[in-house]
């Protein structure tokens, strides 16, 4: 695995499957990131990414939407995760939010 920059197809549906949520608003900003970024993410980036994937759908929107910082998140915090690659994630995920706001 290591520092591979491409998923396999069988990565990328599942962490696909795992964008559908049930907020709209969250769904469409998921979509959008999967179709623009999903595939070509790093190896910390998708790290990050699958740890916001866990988190409850509000709190998940309330960390894209910047209304909470993901380092006030325990269950992020606690998995000791590449601060830059999970802001690069949360970067790409606003620009989607705003371009569906």
């Amino acid at each position: 695995m290591g520092d591979k920059k491409s998923m396999t197809e069988e990565e990328v549906r599942r962490l696909s499957w795992r964008c559908r949520r049930g907020l709209l608003e969250l769904d469409i900003v998921l979509q959008r990131f999967s179709e623009n970024h999903l595939a070509t993410l790093s190896a910390q980036e998708l790290l990050a990414f699958d740890s916001l994937l866990d988190l409850p759908d509000n709190e998940f929107l309330d960390v894209v939407t910047s209304r909470i910082k993901f380092t006030s998140i325990d269950v992020l915090t606690a998995k000791q995760l590449d601060a830059l690659a999970m802001q690069s994630v949360l970067t790409k995920l606003s620009v989607n939010e705003e371009i569906n706001g």
